[in-house]
């Protein structure tokens, strides 16, 4: 049966049929609460039920504990109503006017930027584009019913082409496809945008990206823009990037990073290694990155911190630099790269930082 949810602190009332997750319901009747990989591993769409009750659903149980249960607590992309409820969770206002579509798109270019990574770029039909906020992502839709969720990587004013950075892993059965059998003039189709993670312009604090492996994505997405948003109006807020991987092959096109900096006098980039080979050559930052980030700032309390890429990261991230640094915790927005256990991923986040069982993009 149908329930009425309201959403706190805005009072927004909006209904949930039978068998919707409350964010499913949400989205459906217009309301952007956050999320990320809408299957329970990410821990972005988690809130508190602050009257009724649910059926929690399947998710990873290091996300949503036994005891932040019993809190009130409730990850939205798999709670599912079993009363009228009142819920309490922030709105993503920039997401009202971008609409999700289903679009066909074929296989532009193919490239292999390193021994693990393709960048592939997709042209849309001529008579289509992709309204997207920068930072968010689209899931290739499979013909077997499965989902490949996948970042943008190019920035929304330069959309001829949708450019996706794909991870190779063992056992990944559409990371198979890309890396042996895809090849130009594919057709696919897609789901998007999709996710909250994305550039919030009603700031002028100076931004810190943590990066680890292919979490470069959406951050370029992101940078691009802002890049873009600096020509048109000037802008000087003072950004950093912070892009970790674990070897020197790992950390593909870092040139591109290394020529925003010489553009830029508003932006800094710092690649740091984990695992450095002795071939690399390498005179660099070393060990975890967001220790370096740690490293570099007694404080994080007048910044803002974007992290994407391995959970084990996004996670180290969020805990030190809340507790240790200061950090605000509405000011710290984040995109975890995940592998399901399933393989029912596009890309493996090779970063220096452990996985966990969840959703890529």
């Amino acid at each position: 049966m149908p329930y009425q949810i309201t959403i706190n602190p805005s009072n927004h009332v909006f209904i949930a049929e039978s068998g919707e997750t409350v964010l499913q319901a949400a989205l459906r009747e217009g309301f952007a609460l956050p999320y990320g990989c809408r299957n329970g591993a990410c821990g972005t769409c988690k809130g508190k039920i602050i009257q009724g009750t649910v059926d929690f659903g399947s998710h990873n149980e290091d996300t949503l504990t036994e005891m932040e249960k019993r809190a009130g607590m409730a990850l939205f992309c798999c709670a599912t109503p079993l009363s009228d409820l009142v819920i309490e969770s922030r709105e993503i206002g920039a997401m009202k006017d971008i609409k999700i579509k289903t679009l066909p798109c074929r296989v532009h270019k193919l490239e292999r930027v390193a021994p693990g990574v393709m960048i592939i770029s997709l042209k849309l039909p001529a008579s289509e584009r992709l309204q997207f906020l920068p930072g968010q992502y689209i899931d290739i839709l499979m013909k077997d019913g499965k989902r490949r969720s996948f970042s943008l990587a190019n920035a929304p004013h330069d959309d001829e082409l949708l450019q996706l950075h794909v991870r190779n892993y063992p056992g990944g059965t559409f990371a198979e496809h890309v890396f042996t059998r895809m090849k130009e003039k594919d057709i696919l189709r897609f789901e998007g945008p999709l996710g909250t993670f994305f550039l919030h312009e009603d700031s002028d604090k100076p931004i810190i990206f943590v990066a680890s492996g292919t979490g470069f994505a959406p951050v370029k997405s992101i940078l691009e823009h802002a890049f873009y948003i600096r020509n048109i109006q000037g802008s000087e807020r003072q950004m950093v990037l912070y892009w970790g991987n674990r070897t020197r092959a790992d950390m593909y096109i870092p040139e591109l990073p290394g020529l925003w900096q010489q553009e830029h006098e508003n932006f800094t980039f710092i690649p740091v290694l984990s695992e450095a080979l002795p071939g690399d050559d390498w005179n660099g930052r070393t060990g975890l990155v967001h220790a370096a980030v740690m490293q570099d700032f007694d404080s994080l309390a007048g910044y803002q911190v974007y992290a994407c890429g391995a959970p084990g990261m996004v996670e180290a991230a969020h805990r030190d630099f809340t507790r240790h640094r200061g950090l605000p915790e509405e000011e710290f927005f984040s995109d975890a790269f995940t592998v399901s256990s399933g393989s029912t991923t596009g890309s493996f986040d090779t970063s220096g930082e452990p996985p966990e069982v969840g959703l890529q993009k």
